[in-house]
């Protein structure tokens, strides 16, 4: 057996049926030329010899007696391929709506606990002759980073695939459960270890709070010790209530190269343009509905605590604040705003992101957090509580090249994430392939209109990019090198018969330089 992460095991004990812990993709596949096959079978089939290459896919819960402690992970013996892997067939027309609206209805449900806790779905049947993969596993095995290691199981680098080695022959040991005293023990020793690892981090934990807060000197010039300021709550708008299990999904995709040529030109990160963009997104949808509130919004942004290389499929994650500027009419602005708290946010994780403990014991924690999560949503206390965040914003890494699956050309890369109650929106960034592709996922009651909040973030793109081009002409024409009227003037010592002549010869080098520029500055407003 393997114990849950006090972390992993918060995704399990704070789920319920209005806030399923899943997350999962979509891609839309191209089929092979004159493919004739029967592509669910061949995924199907894929996916069965390659379980063994993630431990996700073959894992389930055992749970403690009596919900005394978090649960355990086990092998499962007897995997029911047919109910992982399954064939939906989407009705005419088939349109790239209804694909992504299937998508938010089967994302809606929660997974079966008893079972490894992930399910695949081959849907055709749309119009345009591709096959789309959506896919789902919960948090609790694993979180954003880990997630590109699980797609690397699944996916290969050409179409012709790989050769897998099938698993090595483990004995079967035909338990369907464990006993209560195992359980039991192991819940006792993982206490123990659990709390010894948080008594050895206590120093650790102790000089990052002090670095955290700030040294200041009062009038007397005694000094004394002050946390920084940090606006606890975020302003209320339509986004922040208790959700329900109903879902809305929008994808989009913007090409990576733009996104990189807007970050470049205006000296901030392509996180911050993720940011920016949808900051400018939500302005104007809150502005249509007189719901923009006069102080900036505050995205939630999960932050990876993995160190370099790790890809164990579990969850080191943690939470970032950041002001996304919407009081900033400029779309300029707001990202240099933008850029300013996401280095205040960073500078203050770098101190503490090495003592942020993921392992933690917490006793009865299943039923205590679990109570408190329902109390939380079906009380409707998001709809009164101030909400700490108004979304959640997270950008993850992808894969850089090319992929397949089973034979099909992966041809996008939508995540789809978790809303929760008080951000009952979610986007999600990943880069795949010389794209960004977003993630939009909303509670339906509250965002049924996420399609128009998806095509303001392709405008918001639209608006920074032509700012970025714009920004970028006005440098070229500064940088370049002046007319050469000095060359072609006459030397001051010729010009010497009388006042009148100098004064018109003077006047003919003037407009034969400023030539150059009128028609440049006639083409520039003729191109604008």
């Amino acid at each position: 057996m393997n114990h849950l992460s006090g972390m992993d095991a918060m995704f399990l004990h704070i789920e319920s049926p209005e806030m399923p812990m899943h997350i999962g993709s979509l891609n839309v596949l191209d089929l092979p030329p004159g493919y004739t096959g029967d592509f669910y079978e061949d995924a199907k089939k894929m996916m069965s010899e390659r379980l063994h290459l993630a431990a996700v896919f073959t894992r389930k819960l055992e749970l403690m007696p009596f919900d005394l402690a978090d649960p355990v992970w086990v092998e499962d013996e007897d995997i029911d391929i047919d109910y992982h892997v399954r064939h939906v067939t989407l009705p005419k027309p088939g349109t790239n709506r209804q694909l992504q609206q299937y998508v938010a209805r089967l994302h809606s449900s929660l997974l079966d606990r008893s079972r490894p806790l992930w399910e695949v779905f081959i849907i055709d049947g749309l119009k345009s002759g591709q096959v789309a993969l959506y896919t789902k596993v919960h948090h609790a095995g694993i979180d954003g980073q880990a997630g590109v290691a699980v797609a690397k199981a699944i996916f290969d680098l050409a179409p012709t695939g790989r050769v897998i080695k099938p698993p090595r022959p483990r004995a079967r040991h035909n338990r369907y459960q464990l006993g209560i005293a195992e359980l039991a023990s192991a819940a006792a020793r993982n206490a123990v270890r659990q709390y010894a690892k948080l008594i050895r981090m206590a120093p650790s934990m102790a000089r990052a709070v002090r670095d955290v807060v700030v040294p200041e000197k009062d009038e007397h010039g005694k000094r004394h010790w002050s946390l920084p300021d940090v606006k606890v709550f975020a302003p209320r708008t339509l986004l922040n209530t208790a959700i329900t299990n109903q879902r809305s999904f929008a994808g989009r995709m913007i090409p990576l190269a733009e996104t990189k040529f807007i970050a470049k030109t205006f000296g901030v990160t392509l996180n911050d343009v993720v940011m920016g963009t949808t900051a400018g997104a939500l302005r104007r949808y809150l502005r249509e509905y007189d719901d923009l509130p006069d102080k900036p919004l505050v995205a939630a942004v999960p932050v990876s605590l993995r160190a370099q290389g790790d890809e164990s499929a579990n969850n080191q994650v943690s939470m970032l604040r950041m002001s996304l500027g919407t009081d900033v009419a400029d779309p300029v602005e707001r990202l240099k705003v933008i850029h300013e708290s996401s280095d205040a946010g960073k500078a203050m994780m770098s101190r503490v992101k090495t003592v942020i403990p993921s392992d933690f014991p917490m006793l009865g924690s299943p039923w205590l957090v679990s109570g408190i999560a329902s109390l939380l949503g079906r009380s409707r206390l998001a709809n009164v509580v101030p909400p700490f965040a108004n979304l959640i914003i997270s950008n993850v890494a992808g894969i850089p090249v090319p992929l397949y699956y089973a034979g099909a050309s992966v041809a996008c890369y939508y995540p789809v994430s978790i809303p929760a109650h008080s951000m009952a929106l979610n986007v999600t960034v990943q880069s795949y392939n010389g794209r960004l592709d977003y993630g939009l996922i909303a509670c339906r009651r509250t965002l049924p209109d996420v399609n128009d909040l998806g095509d303001y973030l392709l405008a918001e793109h639209q608006t920074l990019l032509a700012r970025a081009q714009a920004h970028e002409k006005e440098s070229e024409n500064v940088k370049a090198p002046a007319p050469a009227m000095i060359e072609s003037a006459p030397p001051a010592t010729t010009v010497t018969r009388s006042r009148g002549k100098t004064e018109r010869k003077l006047k003919l080098v003037a407009d034969t330089a400023a030539a150059p520029r009128k028609r440049a500055a006639a083409r520039t407003r003729r191109t604008g």
